[in-house]
């Protein structure tokens, strides 16, 4: 939860230093977004890629801390661990 409210706090300064600058953002927020959901979309593009041709598992990979930390956080992975049984060796 704290790089999510550090994040927030950046993007408040930001903000606020803009306005105080008479500087318009450069972008509107939900095109901005977007960029950057495909940006991060984009980074998980060539391994997933490299999977298909070679017939590795795409699923199992998705689910890495690789992938889906890049993607959608630690937190998402923690959640992911807790739900996926253990392995008995």
């Amino acid at each position: 939860m704290k790089p999510y409210l550090l994040s927030l706090g950046a993007g408040l300064l930001v903000g606020v230093l803009y306005s105080l600058m008479g500087v318009r953002s450069p972008a509107p927020p939900a095109i901005a977004l977007l960029g950057l959901l495909g940006m991060l979309l984009g980074e998980q593009a060539a391994p997933i890629a490299k999977r298909l041709l070679t017939k590795a598992p795409v699923t199992a990979y998705l689910k890495t801390p690789e992938c889906a930390g890049q993607v959608l956080g630690p937190q998402a992975v923690a959640e992911i661990d807790a739900k996926t049984p253990e392995e008995s060796a």
